[in-house]
């Protein structure tokens, strides 16, 4: 039996709240919920209608139409939309790649404290791309993300600590501690990172458990990374571990 078609009060009616649980719920029912909201003029809709186009998420993947939706939510004044209008220039979504167009528009959003925009556009600086190379720049934008507790720049920041970047001294007590923290908000490559601390210190059984997360949650590039540094450790498990991994 097909689902009960959305009623018009339905629509006028959906709290953000509301759009954000059809959002994680079945990826179909989530795109037709709301793709009527967001051709209601919901901005909070238009974003995830946006998001759910471009990933292809319970509908076809069409960056191209959600290259237009996040227009429509830059427009209406969301820092998100204008990110991923950002995203879209940066990685050619529907339009040219335009690296100094996706630079300005991180910008915009960066200059209004969003964290996945100071991410986007401290990477932007670290390669040159649209905008000058400056890694003090980028630092400092990497720096304002991770106080909001941006996973991926907390990674950065910790491998700039544990490696020295230009001139900067090594700190290694202080990278543990931001791997610490951007692993346990998830991301992937820190979980990694605090494993092979954890090895140097002997303490496999934390180690493998921060592995087992990385690979659980982890895009294919990580695993297999994961895997061929694994298997040439000395340590069986690690060995073991790796083996697993592979396809």
């Amino acid at each position: 039996m097909s689902p009960p078609p959305v009623t018009l009060a339905e629509i006028r009616e959906a709290s953000a709240g509301r759009l954000a649980a059809a959002f994680a719920g079945p990826p179909a029912e989530a795109a037709r919920w709301i793709a009527a909201a967001a051709r209601a003029g919901h901005a909070e809709a238009a974003l995830l209608f946006g998001q759910i186009l471009a990933d292809g998420r319970g509908v076809a993947r069409d960056r191209a139409a959600a290259l237009g939706w996040f227009r429509v939510a830059h427009a209406a004044g969301d820092v998100r939309g204008t990110t991923m209008l950002g995203r879209c220039h940066e990685l050619g979504w529907g339009v040219a790649t335009d690296f100094p167009a996706a630079a300005a528009l991180y910008a915009q959003a960066a200059a209004r404290g969003h964290d996945w925009a100071q991410y986007n556009l401290a990477t932007l600086h670290v390669r040159g791309a649209g905008v000058p190379r400056d890694r003090a720049r980028a630092v400092a934008l990497f720096r304002a993300a991770a106080a909001q507790g941006h996973a991926k720049s907390l990674t950065v920041l910790a491998r700039f600590l544990e490696e020295g970047w230009d001139d900067a001294p090594r700190d290694p007590a202080s990278a543990r501690r931001l791997y610490a923290a951007a692993a346990e908000a998830g991301d992937c490559r820190a979980q990694y990172s605090l494993g092979t601390l954890l090895v140097e210190d002997g303490r496999l059984p934390e180690a493998l458990a921060w592995f087992r997360r990385a690979a659980d949650g982890g895009p294919p590039d990580v695993r297999r990374a994961m895997a061929a540094r694994l298997a040439a450790r000395p340590e069986a498990a690690l060995r073991d571990f790796a083996a697993a991994l592979a396809p």
